[in-house]
């Protein structure tokens, strides 16, 4: 009904939004992505008749400011159940509430050549956000890879196959950093070893690992920062 399509919002009655903030869904397969301004959640949905059906939302844990965080438990209590109809555009309706949402075009970037900035750690059903402070960042360009872990950066070798990545040793440089910069870089690179799947999903890129760990990475376009100085 939807496809693998994302949806912005255009207008909301029964509910005033945060100022600056909207509600954007993202449909794909069996998953549905939802944010409204701080965190990103994401779980199965189904659609039961004209009634949104969605199942258990795992949540990034950023930390924004408290209208910002309440508009997140808003947004998780106000998708199970809503009505959902399709036409233009998309309207869920849930109580007194409806949010109207338009179509958006989210072009895939190209693999090779983007920025990537890591956005979440994957562990599990738990997916954590890294603080843009910390700058984790990838970039893969004809086989060379270059890479902020978080606290210390260096160069590698990947090979890029159709929905896998295989990645050679990293030569980091050694410093030490905070301790929450070193958990980030432990993350990345362990996720960063050997054969990995990935897909691109509009600005979003996703690495998988063996042990239900990964990465999801963000399009940038600013060029691998330097180090952050050590603890």
């Amino acid at each position: 009904m939807v496809g693998n399509r994302t949806f912005v919002s255009t207008g909301v009655t029964g509910h005033q939004l945060v100022a600056g903030t909207r509600v954007t869904l993202t449909f794909r397969d069996a998953t549905l992505s939802a944010s409204a301004g701080c965190n990103s959640m994401s779980g199965e949905y189904h659609i039961v008749g004209s009634t949104l059906s969605v199942g258990s939302l795992a949540t990034t844990e950023m930390g924004c400011d408290a209208d910002r965080m309440a508009q997140d438990a808003w947004l998780a209590t106000f998708l199970p159940g809503a009505a959902f109809s399709v036409g233009d555009g998309l309207t869920l309706t849930n109580g007194t509430v409806t949010v109207k949402l338009a179509f958006k075009e989210v072009p895939n970037p190209p693999l090779e050549g983007t920025y990537w900035v890591v956005d979440g750690l994957v562990s599990g059903d738990a997916v954590s956000s890294v603080p843009a402070s910390i700058g984790a960042i990838l970039h893969v360009d004809g086989g060379r890879l270059e890479l902020r872990a978080g606290c210390n950066r260096g160069t590698g070798t990947v090979t890029v196959a159709a929905g896998t990545l295989t990645f050679g040793a990293i030569n980091l440089t050694k410093k030490a950093c905070a301790p929450d910069v070193m958990s980030v870089e432990r993350h990345v690179t362990a996720v960063l070893a050997g054969t990995t799947p990935f897909a691109i999903d509009g600005d979003t890129l996703t690495i998988a690992a063996a042990g239900a760990r990964g990465l999801i990475l963000k399009a940038g376009t600013a060029p691998v920062p330097s180090d952050p100085g050590p603890s």
